[in-house]
């Protein structure tokens, strides 16, 4: 159990900088997920970095205009570490790779095995054990992550929700990982929530009503309510004016989206109207709840902020 200092030891100290980590699987999910969240922290002052746990070597071209173009190479690295480059500068945010090779998606029934030495076929202490390294040497306050089913069901993803767990709980324990440096407790972890339904239904909803064609439709029809997700959103972090960053970001992405496709098909004010921030379940947190009237955070930073205040406070002795 953390201990009330180890807490104390990780909020932030007066005019440091708050650290924000975003671990994500390959280059492009850091733009489609939370993009607009950290370029709004960044242009407050926060200090953001991505992990990219794999440098999505086996993703496919999925940008029509470019399928002829690129079908003669064999080696997408190269590219998708240039378009990552680009992404990062247009959000403001700083990046690591961790270095693991890209599992792909298995496709098939039954389900191909894993390629030999991909991020999720490896032993789960080497890919905790990099993320342990990276929370130790970068010391987040707060993490972002996918939840148990990797936001969708692709190994890597998978892998990425267990190793960040993993690091969220052990990265603060001088026993773990020895060799990775100075322990570090994170604060708090969220899960990227962006494809829920209340969100799809007011932006299919408003698109309607000024006369669009809605890219949600078909997804919608299909829709399986589970009884469980309806708790999972906690926190809505306003950041509707940072969305362009966040479309640019992932244009930047240029073998990985279609430009023309349904991820840019909703104007912005109309997203903006319907649904002006990017959403998130709080999993894991050290620190108290701290909501609106809603019932809802808005600030991945609540209530580290309300505590750090207490632990600044002068005390009788001091003052």
């Amino acid at each position: 159990m953390t201990s009330t200092q180890e807490v104390a030891g990780s909020l932030p100290a007066p005019g440091e900088a708050w650290r924000l980590m975003a671990v994500h699987a390959h280059p492009d999910d850091e733009s489609s997920k939370g993009a607009a969240s950290m370029a709004r922290y960044v242009s407050e002052g926060v200090d953001v970095l991505v992990v990219s746990c794999t440098g999505g070597e086996r993703g496919d071209v999925l940008n029509p205009a470019l399928v002829e173009e690129l079908s003669h190479v064999a080696d997408l690295t190269a590219i998708r570490q240039a378009e990552m480059a680009r992404a990062i500068e247009i959000l403001g945010v700083r990046h690591r790779w961790l270095g693991f090779v890209d599992s792909g998606l298995p496709e098939g029934d039954p389900l191909p095995p894993l390629p030999e030495g991909c991020f999720a076929a490896i032993p789960i202490e080497d890919g905790a054990r990099a993320l342990v390294q990276a929370v130790r040497e970068f010391r987040p306050h707060v993490i972002t992550t996918y939840d148990e089913n990797g936001g969708y069901p692709h190994p890597d993803h998978v892998r990425t929700h267990e190793i960040s767990m993993i690091a969220f709980e052990r990265a603060g324990d001088p026993d773990a990982f020895p060799g990775t440096g100075e322990p570090w407790q994170p604060l708090k972890l969220y899960y990227h929530l962006t494809f829920h339904k209340q969100r799809l239904l007011a932006l299919h909803e408003a698109a309607l009503a000024r006369g669009l064609e809605s890219p949600y439709t078909e997804w919608l029809e299909s829709w399986v309510d589970k009884p469980e997700d309806a708790a999972r959103l906690t926190t809505r972090v306003e950041c509707g004016d940072w969305f362009a960053a966040r479309d640019d970001a992932l244009r930047a992405h240029a073998t990985q989206v279609d430009p023309t496709g349904r991820w840019f098909s909703v104007p912005l004010e109309v997203q903006r109207q319907a649904w002006s921030t990017e959403d998130f379940q709080l999993a894991k947190s050290l620190v108290p709840f701290v909501s609106g009237p809603d019932g809802l955070e808005h600030d991945l930073f609540a209530g580290i902020a309300e505590l750090a205040e207490q632990y600044d406070e002068p005390t009788a002795e001091s003052a």
